[in-house]
């Protein structure tokens, strides 16, 4: 079970030809432990978004990337 916290990045690769992959930063946790559904702001266009993340989304800790 995937688990975040504020500021770890959501990476969701497209699934289809022609998709592209997708990098949101999660800005609030609905559930104490982290899992899932997350508040996101897609940084291709800075939409907010609540996202329950797919097989194909992987999690980035904030630690790991520089901002």
């Amino acid at each position: 079970m995937m688990k975040a916290k504020v500021g770890d990045r959501i990476i969701e690769e497209g699934t289809h030809v022609g998709d592209h992959r997708r990098i949101g930063v999660v800005t609030a946790l609905r559930h104490d432990d982290g899992t899932p559904p997350y508040e996101i702001r897609w940084l291709d266009t800075g939409h907010d978004a609540l996202v329950f993340p797919g097989s194909s989304a992987r999690l980035e800790p904030a630690h790991d990337h520089n901002d």
